[in-house]
């Protein structure tokens, strides 16, 4: 196969000078220069809606996961409850949660603008913070079909086993973050949780099936997206219309100041210490900033998992915490970054035929940068994994899509309303109900820049 390396997306060939198969390489910025780049609009996120996955990990359009921030005790214990813990299996971090919620959005808008790209908000915070990785490279499938740029992390059946056997060690360090989650939520809106033979203040023994999703809609530069999330809690206190979350059917009256994000790391005892918690912060900056989350509460700990103290801090404040120190990273850099690679990569993936089922590969290179290339037929079976996909899209939403694709010379049914033909397919029908009315159509606000 041969190899085209490009240093920067101006220099890319046409698509119609690109040779099929070719595998195309693009470097990273450097971090280690004072480069200027220039500022790239960022639109604030608006939430679309929420839902919920229940103990068992299934779907609900409802807020029975929602959680409200309690502060935790003084010195509470980490490793409480880690015996009881139940952890959902490492598996393909599938897009298909994701679409349901996008379509059901969509439906309930009477439509949208085109969406150029459809994401986890975890992904995208990997693709923006990529030139500051040094350690791990990991793996990208893209799709592109109707004009938008379908993404979702490739992982291999060896690169999960690794993630399933984690060290004692690993493990446990990664269970004082869920166990701090639960020390700092509760299901009531006025305090801690009150559970019998547990500790006061403990919000419930860990289970990672369960989670409250955000879908949100945002723009970087001109290119509109769709992403979707966890949220860890809500402040109550700033709650916009009080729903109780175990009986609402639809959550509509989120504040945007009302999201926190909730995350720990060790106490900083010297400056190496606090030069690793400035590190850490870039990431923490991106998980909340993608999707409008304007509180980090982190829980700084012993190395034995015992809470010292919590600081709370707000997201849009982080880059000048950090501006001008040893090291600091740049948030412009990376939403630079970010809009030319997904534009580069727009680029390439339109050299196919438009709608085809072709499935894109991108190696993401720590310190290096991204290689693309096209999977051959081997590669699009592994993604499909023998479940019922087009690549690695769901089947039902390919067979959605390609509807809305129908030209006016083409055969159907004439009596179906257009919010109403996404819904024609059983497989449609049965990975999720009806959407409500699209009466329920509200208006945007304005974005923002940073």
């Amino acid at each position: 196969m041969s190899k085209r390396k490009i240093a920067e997306v101006d220099e890319a060939i046409p698509p119609s000078k690109r040779i099929r198969g070719t595998k195309e390489e693009l470097a990273y910025p450097s971090v280690s220069k004072a480069l200027q780049v220039k500022p790239v609009p960022f639109q604030q996120p608006t939430s679309l809606l929420t839902f919920s996955y229940t103990p068992s990990h299934d779907l609900v359009w409802d807020d029975s996961a929602m959680r409200y921030y309690a502060d935790p005790p003084r010195g509470a214990e980490l490793g409480y409850g880690y015996e009881r813990w139940i952890k959902r299996p490492e598996e393909r971090g599938r897009i298909d949660s994701l679409l349901k919620a996008w379509t059901r959005a969509r439906d309930r808008q009477g439509g949208m603008p085109e969406i150029g790209v459809v994401s986890w908000r975890g992904v995208m915070t990997k693709i923006l913070t990529a030139p500051y990785e040094e350690r791990d490279g990991w793996d990208l499938s893209v799709m592109y079909l109707n004009g938008t740029l379908y993404l979702e992390e490739h992982s291999s059946e060896e690169r999960l086993k690794q993630k399933e056997d984690m060290n004692p060690r690993q493990r446990t360090q990664t269970y004082y973050g869920y166990a701090f989650e639960s020390w700092c939520t509760s299901s009531k809106l006025d305090g801690q949780e009150s559970l019998s033979d547990r500790p006061s203040g403990w919000g419930g023994d860990v289970d990672t099936n369960v989670q409250w999703c955000n879908v949100v809609k945002t723009k970087l530069g001109d290119i509109r997206m769709v992403i979707g999330g966890e949220v860890d809690c809500i402040r109550g206190t700033q709650f916009g219309r009080f729903i109780e979350p175990h009986n609402s059917n639809e959550f509509s009256g989120t504040r945007k100041d009302a999201f926190v994000e909730l995350k720990t790391s060790l106490s900083i005892r010297d400056q190496r210490d606090e030069a690793r918690f400035e590190k850490k912060l870039l990431k923490f900056y991106f998980q909340s900033f993608l999707l409008g989350v304007p509180e980090i509460i982190v829980g700084f700990r012993t190395p034995s998992g015992r809470l010292t103290t919590i600081q709370s801090f707000k997201t849009i404040e982080l880059p000048r915490l950090i501006r001008g120190k040893p090291g600091a990273w740049d948030p412009q850099l990376c939403l630079d970054w970010g809009q030319r690679f997904l534009s580069h990569l727009k680029t390439v993936v339109q050299q196919e035929p438009e709608n085809s089922n072709q499935v894109w590969r991108i190696r993401f290179m720590p310190g290096k940068g991204v290689s693309l290339s096209a999977l051959d037929k081997d590669g699009v079976k592994d993604v499909e994994a023998g479940e019922e996909r087009v690549g690695f899209l769901p089947k039902w939403f390919w067979e959605q899509e390609m509807e809305t694709t129908t030209g006016p010379n083409e055969e159907r049914d004439p009596t179906l309303e257009p919010d109403t033909r996404h819904q024609t397919s059983e497989a449609h029908n049965a990975a999720f109900p009806p959407p409500p009315s699209a009466n329920l159509r509200k208006e945007l606000p304005a974005g923002w820049t940073i």
